[in-house]
């Protein structure tokens, strides 16, 4: 008896699956609250690739060889210029709030991943491997999505290629799922017909709480890393809430410079040397040749203000700060582009890492906005926040907003 999978000893059998929890009912609470949820996420998601623009150069392209996969991809607006903000806020808040809703909902149908025979017919075989599609992406975006969050960067490989590719392979398998599902869910929750199905224990146990009860359970749960990250996003006094968020807490020093950052000048290798007054120059390229600007010399050309914040991917953000500094569009007329500002790709004085290069389309530097900012908050740049210059643009993710900034070259990419 002991192989027979009809044993309530074993997880093949209905039997040992004895919580009166799991039903009907239950699972398509979760998968409707799913349904929504993961649709902002899918959207936003693709929202947050195309900010970077991946189209406008390969540098900027971390997904090469993605194919009709970037059909969607357009340029990216400047305005609102709290654009990306907003939307890399909702999408890791969003994200990490959902992580109970979908241990649940996991947990709730975890009896049909023992189901024997594994495929009945070549439909219930295809079936069953889109399940495991859909659980496995759901699992694969999950822990990396919060791995970079906490900036853990222990996956094999680059998070971006790993999360667009997964997130496409999820979201099919997850069209598909929804489509079989969602009429079957509805029917559940209006309660027109009880429907029993293989969720249902032959034999429950006593019940401990109710199915209404493990609801609530697992909102008390989601409010709670709702509460505790969505502060890195708000900035000011809420990002004290931010308790499991690397980038939470209080800000990182105090005056004008006292904001968060990413990258320190020490971690990017930045030389005090390269960037002091005598020595640094920056060197602008266009149509008409090449222009060597010393930061004096800079600060002699019309300075503008913008008041915009810094957004990272990882759904972190300031609250808006006053730059001032010169125009790109200014610049690019130094160079030959008085009325055409062209695409610019911009180089900084760091060393290694995957934006030390970008580029920028043309309307993020016709934007009057858009600034190669030398000060901020009525204070020069301190170091970590990329003195002696650096790139502010609106509504652009902050890895575009390049620090150091040593050559900037105009013109198509």
């Amino acid at each position: 008896m002991r192989d027979d999978p009809r044993d309530p000893r074993l997880p093949t059998s209905p039997g040992f699956w004895r919580s009166p929890l799991r039903g009907p009912w239950f699972t398509s609470v979760l998968g409707l609250v799913l349904l929504a949820g993961i649709t902002v996420l899918f959207v936003t998601g693709l929202l947050s690739y195309a900010a970077y623009n991946p189209n406008l150069s390969p540098v900027n392209d971390k997904t090469p060889d993605k194919g009709i996969l970037g059909f969607y991809l357009f340029a990216w607006p400047t305005n609102p210029h709290w654009l990306y903000r907003l939307n890399q806020g909702v999408h890791v808040t969003l994200g990490i709030t959902l992580i109970p809703v979908l241990l649940a909902k996991l947990w709730s149908v975890v009896p049909r991943l023992f189901t024997l025979p594994p495929a009945r017919s070549l439909a219930h075989a295809l079936e069953r491997l889109s399940l495991l599609l859909l659980v496995g992406g759901a699992l694969f975006e999950l822990v990396t999505g919060v791995l970079n969050v906490q900036l853990d960067y222990v996956f094999p490989g680059s998070f971006y290629p790993l999360h667009f590719y997964g997130a496409w392979v999820f979201i099919a398998a997850f069209v598909a799922h929804a489509l079989l599902k969602t009429p079957t869910a509805l029917r559940n929750l209006r309660r027109l017909r009880e429907e029993k199905n293989d969720l249902v224990s032959p034999r429950p146990a006593e019940p401990t709480v109710s199915r209404r009860g493990a609801l609530w359970f697992v909102t008390g749960g989601s409010l709670l890393l709702f509460a505790t990250t969505v502060g890195q996003n708000l900035g000011g006094p809420l990002r004290r809430t931010a308790l499991l968020a690397p980038h939470g807490g209080g800000e990182p020093g105090s005056g004008p410079n006292g904001f968060q950052i990413n990258k320190t000048a020490a971690y990017a290798g930045i030389d005090t040397a390269e960037t002091a007054e005598d020595t640094w120059r920056l060197v602008v390229t266009g149509r008409t040749g090449t222009v060597r600007l010393s930061r004096a010399q800079l600060a002699e050309l019309p300075l503008y203000s913008s008041a915009m914040p810094i957004a990272c991917v990882e759904g972190w953000s300031t609250p808006d700060q006053w730059w001032r500094g010169v125009r790109l569009r200014d610049l690019a007329a130094l160079v030959g582009y008085e009325d055409d500002p062209p695409d610019v790709f911009v180089e900084s004085l760091q060393r290694h890492g995957a934006f030390r290069k970008a580029a920028l389309r043309a309307n993020q530097v016709a934007d009057p906005r858009s600034l190669l900012a030398l000060y901020v908050n009525g204070e020069e740049l301190s170091p970590d926040h990329g003195h002696p210059a650096r790139i502010i643009v609106p509504a652009a993710p902050g890895v575009l907003n390049t620090k150091w900034v040593a050559r900037m070259t105009f013109g198509d990419l």
